[in-house]
This record gives structure tokens, C-alpha cells and sequence, in this order.
């Protein structure tokens, strides 16, 4: 598969995504979408790396929590809002 063709298609991917768990699909929504995602998925997989980068960068650390925060804000928004 051309590599472009795969590119485009996972964009797809992240827009579905994006507007299933928050109700948004701009660049900016999915930018913090996809470093929620992997930063869970290297807590979860490498929980030492994840312990030292927050203690090398506790600013960091600290707008990653913003940005998991304003997630669950906004997906708990917009299941509420389906129902």
C-alpha cells in the first residue's frame, strides 16, 4: 500500500474517532486525542518511562493532565448530549 494512501486513510480513522468520543474532528481536537492515546498506551505498556518523564518535565506532565481532563469533559458532554 502506498504509504500517502495509508496516511489518509488513518486521518479517516482519527476523524471518525475524534467525533465519536468528543463530538470533534478539528486538527487541534485530534492533536490532543493522539497524545491522550499514547501517552495511556505508555503508561500502561512502560510505566517507568512515563514515572521519569514526568519528573524530567512536571510542566509537562502537568498539561498532559489538562489535556486528559478536557477529554473526559467533552466525551462525557457528548454521550450525554446523544441520549
Amino acid at each position: 500500500m502506498d504509504q500517502k494512501v495509508f496516511y489518509q486513510q488513518f486521518e479517516a480513522l482519527m476523524d471518525k474517532y475524534a467525533e465519536l468520543l468528543i463530538g470533534d474532528s478539528t486538527e487541534d481536537a485530534k492533536d490532543k486525542i493522539k497524545a491522550w492515546a499514547l501517552y495511556n498506551h505508555i503508561a500502561k505498556t512502560m510505566p517507568a518511562l512515563i514515572k521519569h518523564w514526568n519528573g524530567l518535565y512536571p510542566e509537562a506532565k502537568s498539561e498532559m493532565k489538562q489535556i486528559i481532563d478536557e477529554i473526559r469533559l467533552l466525551n462525557e458532554q457528548h454521550r450525554s448530549y446523544k441520549k
